[in-house]
């Protein structure tokens, strides 16, 4: 099986084929994930509450990431992995281009960041220098103290206009995904039509180019099972 790139996941969109994101953060649960055909492995912040037991993924460090990510390289994935970068460790420019590093050091192929418009020098830098981009818009969980808890974003007029403005101006900056997490099913149809890079949704209905999950909320083992997610155990 050859290794999944930027370009796979270009090449599946313009040929309107989904495909399926999974997260993972060991070597052992990486193989099976990607033995299985999932094209993306996210190495997700979402440790803090699945593996840490915390409450958010704000206590998450990039040294909880950087070892995550080592140990999902490791299994020498056929995936592309894509590893999150923790709350405010890309405040700036500066520190964004040190803490990703760490992250394309241990492994990973491409970085995820959540935020809008005021990511994108940010992004321009990163990908100037050779460090691709996921961006993350809508629920943004390191965000979720600001939102004042994990409340679909996007329902009125204004806030899906804002949402589409910001889509459309990270991949202007150089992003090569968008993940789209719990936002109306229409937003998100709309904004991966409109975008030309993939868009991959979590809680944001059938219409965008791929899907990803929590690994532990896919096998049943999470305490609060989310109302999108089917349990197939």
């Amino acid at each position: 099986m050859a290794k999944v790139t930027i370009s796979t996941l270009d090449k599946m969109k313009a040929a309107g084929e989904k495909f399926v994101c999974i997260t993972a953060y060991d070597a052992t649960f990486a193989r099976l994930v990607s033995e299985a055909g999932a094209e993306t492995i996210l190495v997700g912040d979402s440790l803090g509450m699945v593996l840490q037991g915390h409450d958010s993924t704000i206590p998450v460090t990039i040294a909880d990431m950087e070892y995550h990510t080592r140990s999902v390289d490791r299994a020498s994935p056929h995936s592309l992995v894509i590893a999150d970068m923790p709350f405010m460790t890309y405040a700036t420019v500066t520190e964004a281009m040190s803490n990703a590093t760490r992250l394309m050091q241990a492994g990973a192929q491409m970085v995820k960041m959540e935020g809008g418009v005021w990511l994108s020098d940010t992004i321009s830098a990163l990908v100037e220098r050779g460090i691709p981009v996921c961006a993350h818009l809508g629920l943004t969980p390191q965000s979720v103290n600001a939102f004042g808890g994990y409340r679909v974003q996007g329902r009125t007029p204004k806030e899906a206009k804002s949402i589409l403005a910001d889509a459309v101006e990270i991949q202007d900056a150089g992003a090569s995904l968008l993940v789209l997490e719990c936002v109306p099913a229409d937003l998100a149809t709309d904004i991966s039509r409109k975008l030309d890079i993939p868009v991959i949704g979590i809680g944001a209905g059938a219409g965008t180019d791929a899907q990803v999950l929590v690994m532990h909320d896919l096998l049943g083992l999470s305490d609060h099972q989310p109302r999108f997610v089917e349990s197939f155990f």
